[in-house]
């Protein structure tokens, strides 16, 4: 029984025992797997700190290196000056338009304003703060989001650092957002090492903030926004403007006060109360500023800001480009980096414009009582989408097609008035558009014609003192620069520039050298005179540029210079749209293939005026960056063009261009000097003029001893003016006004030049007894030489000949009476018909050819009529005496150059 027992009792025992090592074997299972999970756990989870860590480390270690010095605002406005220290442009482009302020300029309420609406504990955190952080954790993941967890410090390096945090995708933000943090307690830190002081460093971060932050229409920084809003200065912000610029910042497009009053208003409550509630204002103050109506103040000064917004200048246009070009040229900078500069850069650039020239070139370009007529172009642009989906455009090119093809009225492009110019453009609307049709986009500008551009500069020191692109109201900035940027045919000015200037200076030619004024031929082109008909023999380079003579001009670039040479000179004297399809004949008269800017043909003349010293067209004198610094010092870059005694010697002739001359001819033609009209009464001046066949473009460009001056007249679209002289009324008015006060000091002759008594129809010395009695009276006359170049050879062009008494031929040997006559040697192969063919040396005489004439009754009167007193001979070099019927004057013209 006790052994039956036991053995039950050792089999329990047994059984229980077994299930006891299960579960020990179990738990120790258990135990080794949570063991094991826990390792693999504790790796992932060590693996995923040090990955996080390594991440972290990583992001901080590129982030970008900064220098604590460097986030003041970086692009500000450009301020351009004129010669008086006045302010006449700003240059600004979007992300520029700022000024900065020191930290004792800010209010204490525009302060306090910003940081209890921003970072109420800025002033204790080092950088980032960390209940703001974990305030924006929990809202985000609660769907309670409200308000980010950045600092004004993160504020400050996300908008100068990282491009406002513009990325696109979770990871760069996030990314961004660790080097954010990093970078805002590096720069505290290093600030307070620097300053000594935590309140310093503090001080310094918020000016930085407050001068870099976006406030609404392209604002940037309080000091530009106290002014756009309030017309005032930052220091000058009251308690509820200060909340008012605050409210604008985190969204500057929905909460500025123009665009987005409503909106701004209730930030503006929130700002005032929170500046309640963290004690930086009483109670009182707070609903003093509630009860302000600050807004209406914004709009009023919003409006004055627009009205008082207007396009650049002219003289600003042309300034962009040639600081542009210093930029490049001078300073190395890439066309990127010198838009950047020259638009956000905040450079001071100090120019040559004078005020008080420049009004003065306003005021009578745009005096609508100096032209004759008043004429309207349009500039139109019309963009419609038709019923089936397609899109059309349209120009004023199309109404010009509609007056061909479908009215058929002659139409050329003018109108007679404004408002008839929209009636047309109305009237070709409801030609072409259907009920179906959805208008995109149209534009129309009417122009005033005829147009006029004007450059003034004085020619010591190349600076240009005025400039005018154009009359009428000029609506947007960098447009169309008459002046300096679109090239016209200049006509008759160009003989100087490219025929006579190296013909003196480097051809051995002198005023005295003479060219047959007759029909012309180069490679079948028929050169004529401007004047409708006739031609007048020898003339000399003085008499081409007095009475603008073409063949003259011609002949001696053909016969003298060559094209060439005669480009060659005029790019040196600062001509810049040359090709080498100007290699011709027609150059002479500057039928250019691109033609000419007013700029660059006054800058040659400027040269002229200066001695023969070309002087490079300078528009500023100094570019200072916006510390200060002097980037550019600009000096005259000068070269020598012309001898000095070629310039008096064109100098001398243009001036007497300007004077009253004319010139007589047997045949009956008086041609009269071309630029009398511009004469100033009170100054020394010179001059040419220029007109363009059909009377496309008109020019006249001229000096005194102290300015250069060029106009340009004529139609933008090349349509024939009706008046040909205003242009020179213009020239005459501004120069006279320019003038007032000043002495006049003439134009003083160089040691260079000397005198010599010629001939006028050879241009040699002078042969006494024989050019003193030309037929026409006496043709010598005392002339300006360079040093040198005095003729040594006596006149070939006056001969003596012996004449019959009774017919002037030259006598057989049975004329019973002769006599001597001065006559013309022609030269060889001219036939055609000229002042001085007239008096040629005559053929034998046809009466008298055997002896039986001797006795002729006809003799005997012939005879006698020949001693009969003669009609008196007009004198065309001593001045008035013959006038023909019909004088030929520069308003009276023929065609010219074809």
């Amino acid at each position: 029984m006790d052994s039956y027992h036991y053995g039950l009792s050792a089999t329990r025992q047994k059984i229980q025992n077994s299930r006891s090592r299960g579960r020990k074997y179990t738990s120790r299972l258990f135990l080794n797997l949570f063991k094991l999970i826990f390792v693999v756990l504790l790796f992932l989870v060590l693996t995923g700190v040090g990955v996080g860590v390594g991440m972290i480390k990583g992001i901080i270690d590129n982030a970008p290196d900064v220098d604590p010095l460097s986030f003041g605002p970086s692009g500000f406005a450009t301020k351009v000056y004129d010669s008086q220290g006045n302010l006449t442009d700003t240059l600004v482009m979007s992300g520029s338009n700022r000024e900065a302020a020191t930290y004792e300029e800010l209010p204490q309420d525009l302060i306090d304003a910003f940081v209890s609406i921003e970072d109420a504990r800025f002033w204790s955190h080092n950088g980032i703060d960390i209940r703001s952080i974990v305030r924006a954790a929990v809202g985000v993941l609660t769907d309670d989001y409200a308000g980010g967890g950045s600092t004004l410090t993160q504020q400050l390096i996300k908008n100068n650092v990282f491009n406002g945090g513009r990325e696109t995708s979770f990871g760069a933000q996030l990314e961004r957002k660790f080097q954010e943090q990093y970078l805002a307690v590096k720069l505290e830190q290093t600030l307070t090492e620097m300053t000594g002081d935590v309140t310093e460093a503090k001080k310094r971060i918020i000016t930085d903030y407050l001068n870099t932050i976006n406030l609404g229409n392209n604002t940037l920084g309080v000091k530009v926004a106290a002014k756009r809003y309030f017309n005032k200065e930052v220091s000058d912000l009251t308690l509820s403007e200060c909340a008012v610029i605050a409210g604008i910042t985190q969204n500057p497009a929905k909460l500025n006060p123009i665009s987005g009053r409503e909106k701004n208003e209730e930030k503006r409550k929130i700002i005032l109360q929170y500046m309640y509630e963290q004690g930086y204002i009483e109670k009182d103050e707070q609903e003093e500023a509630l009860a302000d109506d600050v807004y209406d103040r914004i709009q009023n000064v919003d409006l004055l800001t627009r009205e008082a917004s207007s396009p650049y200048s002219y003289f600003t246009d042309e300034l962009v480009e040639q600081v542009m070009d210093a930029l490049v040229s001078q300073l190395g900078y890439t066309e990127t980096q010198a838009h950047n500069l020259l638009y956000g850069g905040g450079l001071s650039i100090h120019t040559t414009q004078d005020p008080k020239l420049q009004a003065i070139v306003d005021e009578e370009v745009n005096n609508p009582d100096n032209y004759d007529t008043a004429q309207y172009s349009v500039e139109y642009r019309l963009s419609v989408t038709h019923a089936d989906g397609t899109t059309e455009h349209f120009s004023e090119r199309n109404i010009e097609a509609f007056h061909e093809s479908v009215l058929q009225d002659g139409f050329n492009g003018l109108y007679p008035s404004e408002e008839a110019a929209r009636a047309d453009v109305e009237q070709y609307k409801a030609y072409i558009l259907s009920e179906s049709d959805t208008v995109l986009a149209e534009h129309a500008q009417y122009i005033l014609q005829p147009q006029l551009s004007f450059v003034l500069m004085d020619q010591a020191t190349g600076q240009v003192k005025a400039i005018c692109g154009g009359r009428g109201e000029k609506t947007a900035s960098l447009t169309l620069n008459r002046a300096t940027n679109t090239p016209r045919q200049p006509g008759s000015t160009f003989k100087v520039i490219s025929a006579f200037a190296p013909a003196l200076d480097a051809c051995g030619a002198t005023l005295g050298t003479v060219y047959y004024d007759a029909p012309y031929t180069v490679n079948r082109k028929t050169f004529r005179n401007w004047w409708s008909q006739g031609y007048l023999g020898y003339s000399s380079i003085r008499d081409g540029i007095i009475y603008s003579m073409n063949i003259v001009a011609v002949r001696c670039l053909m016969d003298t210079v060559t094209p060439q040479l005669g480009v060659d000179y005029a790019k040196n004297m600062g001509i810049t749209t040359l090709t080498s399809t100007d290699l011709n004949a027609a150059t002479a008269l500057g039928g250019l293939t691109d033609g000419v800017t007013n700029l660059d043909l006054t800058t040659a003349f400027a040269t002229i005026a200066n001695g023969g010293t070309y002087t490079k067209p300078q528009f500023f004198t100094r570019i200072l960056d916006h510390d200060g610094k002097v980037l550019i010092d600009a000096q005259p870059e000068t070269h020598r063009a012309l001898k000095d005694s070629t310039a008096f010697l064109l100098t001398d002739a243009m001036s007497a261009s300007m004077q009253s001359n004319r010139k007589f001819a047997r045949s009956g033609v008086s041609v009269n000097s071309t630029s009398t009209r511009a004469a100033l009464p009170n100054m020394s001046c010179a001059g040419k003029s220029g007109t363009t066949t059909a009377n496309n473009d008109i020019w006249f460009v001229g000096f005194t001893p102290y300015y250069t001056a060029g106009v340009w007249g004529g139609c933008d679209n090349n349509q024939k003016l009706t008046s040909t002289s205003f242009h020179k009324d213009i020239w005459r008015k501004i120069m006279t006004r320019v003038h007032e006060g000043l002495a006049d000091p003439g134009f003083p002759v160089p040691d260079s030049i000397e005198t010599a008594v010629i001939c006028r129809k050879s241009g040699k010395l002078a042969v006494n007894g024989v050019c003193d009695h030309d037929p026409r009276g006496n043709a010598t006359y005392t002339e300006y030489f360079a040093k040198g170049t005095v003729p040594t050879e006596v006149c070939d062009k006056h001969v003596v000949v012996t004449v019959c008494s009774a017919t002037g031929l030259k006598p057989t040997e049975f004329c019973p009476a002769k006599r001597t006559e001065v006559c013309i040697a022609l030269p060889q192969n001219e036939t055609g018909e000229t002042d001085d063919s007239v008096f040629g040396i005559p053929g034998d005489c046809n009466i008298h050819t055997s002896i039986s004439t001797i006795l002729d009754p006809l003799e005997s009167e012939s005879e006698s009529s020949s001693a009969a007193p003669q009609e008196p001979i007009v004198n065309p070099y001593l001045g008035p005496g013959y006038v023909p019927q019909t004088p030929i004057s520069e308003n009276n013209r023929g065609p010219g150059y074809q």
